[in-house]
């Protein structure tokens, strides 16, 4: 065998039944002194993939219509980003409503609620269209049975979390429920975050919330994270707070799924 024939056999990394268990690049193998075509392949679509997450426009028509299928009242907002690229290089604006949403949101008039939905695009649209209906549709009931009363959602185009306090203040709600789609990753592109907010007002910080991550079907399953952030929710209204004061204690009580 020629050394050219050699250095294009493919050495299986030891670690290869691993991958199985895992999203993860690990146990990718090498030709001769460099990775396997197809390794290098997969790479490139991944790298795709997650460019195209953040980038992709997001749909809030359909995600309007879908949550309007679910009975929930909506209405369209958007940040003081102007465009995706603006966005991107302001993080500052996109954790802000426009002036004009933020007097239009005012002007409704909504009574005080206990909780105030927000569902923004993130840094992922591929995630907000794969997971954000069926996450609602989870966690609905479970909202309903308690009796909390739930403030119009507020559909948000370029929105970081921090949005979301100065639109729950707006609602005049006591707590904040924030939909985003977080920052894609090489094996997650379509990671959706929760972040629970008791008594949303701007000026609080990442302190002030607690975080439910990776929310996708090859994450944390929708009816885990659905169930989670229901005890987070019940558990902030009777406590008082959120964030670094309130740790999650409800043990094996959470159902397999």
């Amino acid at each position: 065998m020629s050394e050219s024939e050699k250095s294009n056999l493919v050495t299986l990394d030891p670690w290869e039944a691993l991958r199985q268990h895992t999203d993860a690049r690990i146990a990718l193998g090498r030709a001769g002194a460099s990775l396997p075509t197809s390794e290098v392949l997969n790479f490139s679509f991944a790298h795709a993939s997650a460019r195209d997450a953040v980038h992709i426009p997001f749909d809030k028509d359909a995600l309007r219509a879908g949550l309007s299928d679910l009975g929930i009242m909506n209405v369209p907002v958007s940040s003081r980003a102007e465009g995706r690229q603006t966005y991107l290089a302001r993080p500052d604006l996109g954790r802000r409503l426009s002036e004009a949403d933020a007097v239009r949101l005012k002007a409704m008039g909504s009574a005080p609620c206990d909780v105030a939905i927000v569902v923004a695009d993130g840094l992922s649209s591929t995630a907000i269209s794969a997971n954000a209906l069926p996450f609602m549709a989870a966690i609905l009931p479970m909202l309903q049975k308690e009796g909390l009363k739930m403030g119009p959602v507020a559909v948000v185009e370029n929105g970081r979390v921090a949005i979301g306090d100065e639109i729950g203040e707006i609602l005049q709600a006591r707590l904040m429920l924030m939909l985003i789609g977080e920052r894609p990753g090489l094996s997650s592109v379509d990671s959706l975050g929760a972040y629970i907010t008791y008594a949303p007002r701007l000026g609080l910080t990442d302190a002030d919330r607690n975080c439910i991550s990776n929310i996708r079907e090859a994450g944390l399953k929708i009816p885990l994270a659905a169930t989670k952030a229901f005890w987070l929710i019940r558990e902030a209204l009777k406590r008082g707070l959120t964030g670094v004061d309130l740790k999650e204690e409800e043990g094996g009580t959470l159902p397999s799924v």
